[in-house]
Order: C-alpha cells, then sequence, then structure tokens
C-alpha cells in the first residue's frame, strides 16, 4: 500500500486493516514510514488479527510515535467496539455487507479505502454510506474515497506543544504508570507525591500478584483484567522484564478451587471457553498436587505466566523510563488543586494561560499544568474537584512470615487468600479486607491471614510460633469494584443527562483511581487508555469497556436512583 501522497505532513495517521495475518504488511508499512520524510508524526495500526484471546490488544512499540492495536473479534463486532477514525482502510478477505455502516460511522472525512475481491453488494453497500468508487462507470475497481457530509466523530485536536503538559498526583502504580505513558509521546510531566518516595502506600506491599481473571459468561471485569493482564505482560518486557528490570518471578500462579462446586464451575468455563494452555489451564487433583507437592483435593487453575512482583520496583522502572520529561516533586504534603485562566463556554481552556495549579499547604504552588491526572488513590476524596466520587479505602494487612515456617512453594499459591514466596527470605501472606482506618499491625488481622494460610497449605501448624510482621495499606474501591480511567465529571454542574457524553467535565482534570487489589496489572493499560483519549489516538479498549470504566457513570448513576421518601412531594 503506497499512502505517501494521502498521509503527507499530517499529525497523524490511522490505518485500519481486516487481516493483520503474519504481519509482514504492517512491518513494511512502518519502513516506509520511517523512511518518509513528509510522514505523518504518529501511525496508528489497526487490524484484525486471529490466534489471540478475544478482545483488543495494544501491542507495546519500542518507537513510541508508532500504536499497534490488534483486534481478535468479527470484523462487524470489532468496527462496532472500536474508538479510532481510520484515514486508511484495507478491506481482505471480508464477507457480505453489513460491515459498511459501522465503517461508515468511524472513517474520518476523505478517507481511503482499499477493497480486495469486494462482490457487488459490497460495493453497493460502501456506496450507500458515502464512498466513492474510482472509475465508478462499471469496472471492478476497489479504491474509493469516503466523501459523505454527514458530521464526523469528533476526535481530540492534536495539542500545541505548549498544552503537552501534565501535572500527575501520587506515585504509587497508577501514577507512575501515568508518567511512563505520557513522557513516551513527548509530554512534560511533573509528578507531585505527598510522601518523599514513591509506592509507599497501596503500591508499597513487598509483593503484588499478577494473574487473570475467569468467568462462565466472560464479563466486563474478566475482560477488561484479561486486557489488562497480557498487556501488562508485554509492556514489562518492554521495561526489562520480571526478574531482572522489576523484582519478582513469573513462577506461575495456581489458583485453588473452594469446593466441589466451585470445582464444577471451573470445568464449565474450561470446556466453555478453551483457553490456551499458557493462559490458563484447569488441573484436576491428581495434577495440582503433583505440581504443587500440596493436597489440592478440588484441583484448580494454573496461570503459567503469572507470579509476583514488587509494586514498589514495577513504580521505579516506570519512572525511570520516563527520563528527563519528568519532573519529581516528592515530600510535597496535602495539596489543593485550582485553576488559573479562562475557560470557554464548552469547559474547555481558552488559551494558553488556562491551567490547573497545585498548593502545597503553605500556599505555595508547587506546579501548573493543563492537565492534571488524579493518580492518589483515596486521597482523591480530599481534593474538592474529585470530593463527590463514590471511593472507599479498604484496610488491608499483609503478613510477613519466615520463609522457613511455612512450605516452600513453587509457585504463588492462591484461593480467598494468597500465599507468595518474596525475597529476602520472607513469605508473604493476606491479605485482609476491613473495613475501618486502623494503619497499625494487629494481631487479629496476622491470625486471619495464618488461618487462611493453613487452609491453602493444608496444615494447621504452618508457622506456628513464627515471629510476625508486616504491612497495612489501604485499597481505593469504587462501588462497582472497575477503576476510573478519565476526564472527571463535575458533580456540580451535572442535570439530568442520560448519556455520559453529555455530563459536564472539569476541564483538564483525569482520573485514573480505584485500582482496588488489581493496580499492578490495570495500572498499565489504564494509563495507556488514557494517553491515547488525550492524545486522540486509537482506543486500546473496547468502546463498551471504555464506557464502563469512565468516571462519568457514577453521575448517571445517581440521576438514575429511586427518591426515598424525604423526596416525594
Amino acid at each position: 500500500m503506497d499512502l505517501h501522497a494521502h498521509w503527507g505532513g499530517r499529525a497523524r495517521y490511522t490505518v485500519f486493516h481486516t487481516d493483520y495475518g503474519d504481519g509482514a504488511w504492517a512491518r513494511a508499512l512502518q519502513d516506509a514510514w520511517l523512511a518518509d520524510p513528509a510522514r505523518p508524526a504518529r501511525l496508528h495500526i489497526v487490524a484484525l488479527a486471529t490466534g489471540l484471546l478475544p478482545g483488543f490488544h495494544r501491542i507495546p512499540q519500542s518507537d513510541a510515535r508508532l500504536t499497534l492495536t490488534l483486534l481478535a473479534a468479527p470484523l462487524d463486532t470489532a468496527l462496532a467496539q472500536l474508538g479510532a477514525q481510520p484515514d486508511y482502510v484495507y478491506l481482505h478477505g471480508v464477507a457480505g455487507a453489513a460491515f459498511a455502516r459501522p465503517l461508515a460511522r468511524i472513517v474520518a472525512a476523505g478517507a481511503r479505502l482499499h477493497g480486495a475481491g469486494l462482490d457487488g453488494e459490497q460495493r453497493a453497500a460502501l456506496q450507500a454510506q458515502g464512498f466513492v468508487f474510482e472509475g465508478d462507470d462499471g469496472d471492478n475497481s476497489g479504491h474509493a474515497v469516503f466523501a459523505s457530509r454527514k458530521p464526523r466523530l469528533t476526535v481530540p485536536p492534536v495539542l500545541a506543544p505548549a498544552h503537552r503538559r501534565a501535572l500527575v498526583v501520587g506515585a504509587g502504580l497508577a501514577g507512575a504508570a501515568a508518567c511512563a505513558s505520557l513522557c513516551a509521546r513527548g509530554w512534560q510531566v511533573t509528578l507531585v507525591e505527598r510522601h518523599p518516595a514513591p509506592a509507599m502506600e497501596a503500591s508499597g506491599n513487598l509483593a503484588g500478584i499478577f494473574m487473570p481473571l475467569l468467568s462462565r459468561d466472560d464479563n466486563i471485569p474478566t475482560r477488561l483484567t484479561r486486557a489488562a493482564y497480557l498487556y501488562a505482560l508485554r509492556a514489562w518486557r518492554q521495561l526489562g522484564g520480571i526478574g531482572a528490570a522489576i523484582e519478582g518471578q513469573a513462577c506461575g500462579v495456581l489458583q485453588l478451587a473452594r469446593d466441589p462446586a466451585h470445582a464444577e464451575v471451573s470445568r464449565g468455563i474450561a470446556r466453555e471457553h478453551g483457553y490456551p494452555p499458557d493462559f490458563a489451564r484447569w488441573l484436576e487433583r491428581p495434577e495440582a498436587e503433583a505440581l504443587l507437592g500440596l493436597p489440592a483435593p478440588d484441583g484448580g487453575w494454573l496461570f503459567p505466566q503469572g507470579g509476583w512482583a514488587r509494586p514498589g520496583s514495577v513504580c521505579e522502572a516506570m519512572l525511570a523510563s520516563c527520563g528527563e520529561r519528568l519532573v519529581r516533586r516528592f515530600g510535597a504534603g496535602t495539596i489543593s488543586l485550582e485553576r488559573d485562566g479562562a475557560d470557554d463556554g464548552a469547559g474547555e481552556a481558552a488559551g494558553e494561560d488556562a491551567a490547573w495549579l497545585a498548593r502545597g499547604e503553605d500556599g505555595a504552588v508547587l506546579a501548573r499544568a493543563p492537565t492534571v491526572v488524579l493518580a492518589n488513590g483515596a486521597g482523591a476524596r480530599s481534593l474538592a474537584q474529585s470530593r463527590a466520587l463514590p471511593l472507599a479505602a479498604l484496610r488491608g494487612q499483609v503478613s510477613h512470615l519466615a520463609s522457613h515456617s511455612v512450605p516452600a512453594l513453587p509457585l504463588v499459591l492462591c484461593r480467598e487468600a494468597y500465599l507468595a514466596q518474596a525475597a529476602g527470605g520472607i513469605t508473604c501472606a493476606g491479605a485482609t479486607y476491613d473495613l475501618d482506618d486502623d494503619p497499625q499491625l494487629r494481631m487479629s488481622s496476622h491470625e486471619e491471614n495464618i488461618a487462611r494460610m493453613r487452609g491453602l497449605v493444608s496444615d494447621p501448624a504452618a508457622a506456628e510460633g513464627a515471629p510476625l510482621a508486616g504491612r497495612v495499606g489501604f485499597r481505593c474501591v469504587a462501588p462497582d469494584r472497575l477503576p476510573l480511567v478519565g476526564r472527571l465529571p463535575d458533580f456540580a454542574a451535572a442535570s439530568t443527562t442520560e448519556r455520559l457524553r453529555d455530563v459536564p467535565r472539569h476541564p483538564g482534570l483525569y482520573g485514573l483511581l480505584g485500582y482496588a487489589s488489581r493496580g499492578l496489572i490495570w495500572a498499565p493499560l489504564a494509563a495507556e487508555l488514557l494517553a491515547a483519549q488525550l492524545e486522540g489516538e486509537p482506543l486500546p479498549l473496547e468502546t463498551a469497556l471504555v464506557d464502563a470504566l469512565d468516571p462519568a457513570r457514577f453521575v448517571l448513576r445517581a440521576r438514575r436512583a429511586p427518591r426515598g421518601p424525604q423526596d416525594v412531594a
């Protein structure tokens, strides 16, 4: 495909292809892009692919100016869920003509199309949606231009360098991932953290577990976690890998069934979904026990690519990747945010002077930027602009046990709790889910962790008399247990809107919040999604998942909630 004349001088260019195949055409396209002095500043490739787990797959690239998104879905489904505006479309081996309408809904004005082997019905359907074929006088040319005058979907404008500045609040997993994604795209980022170092709150545990989530109905949490898990594995390899740049082990995770009924449900999931064995494999009792060396009476799920990582080392690796584009403001204490400069009537910044200010407790300005990303977990509840978000802090205590006091494990073991052998001769057992705000270690939580650990290893004497240490952290959790990713709503300005796109938003204020117990794997993909939204890139997730993560969903739910007796006139 020769796109030189069409893409020349553009800030960004998106190609959609219906057959990724072995990727040879995509690599040739990248080479042509790199060799063209008039190339677009950024190239985005989106393609249907086979041999992948269902869903969208963002594949990290060594050149941050390039994105590759592979879609493991039927064409019609992929187009309906694609958050992108293709400038060039290549149709190859497509069946039927139902794709024409959803394709026309998303393509850019003036988009080019090449169709290999289109039949008469397909050409007619494309023409009806606004595609004009070259030499359209009866020959079989497969080249067309999209000439419809219907309004196009709005894509964020390409930001001027002065606006590619962000202030990120919070230096845990969410904030470090935000810094990494934005700096890779050329943004200048100031990271403000109330503690003197990164990962000192919920991201400060010695070991975090990474594994996918399975369900019979492949629901939204399952699909999100699968996409995030696979993206995290790829992103960590790019950072240097688990066990190298990142402290941890990709030793596998065995999730034991709770009881015979749970095991039967798991067998059904294994039959219905047929997961690749390197992703998830159901093990019956004999195989699970042979692997574990301990009783596994009801079998369990093996996740061969899972394991554990120290979240703080993941934060350090992500922040190190930012280079000189990142400015760190640690030890900032409690901050406040205020808007400096005028906004236009649509709530967007007017002029280059409109920005957010972060002020310290003494009123001094710590940082100033047009864009703010709140990645400070439950700390977002202390800021006026995000106070109305329904976030809760759940206490979690992890017990640190001497490794010699518990059975040696070849992998991470989990069920209602987890057991992971972290570095330094310490085994981590936990974690509790408590509703109080006690930051101190307490014996009752240790006893709860040890009781669950003994159930996992089927040894009532495990860790008997062992010295007890540990750590307390607070998970930031939303009512639906899904993260908040995107531009934050202005609750005070919201009226009776019923659509996410109509909810008033704070200008330039975004959130990466509510990661609960899955921050280790949710953080990289959530940051990638937010960066794609800011840059107008193809989104790395299906739009149904993007909407499910939109912080404004809570505005709509509040409007739809039934009114109590006090509201009746």
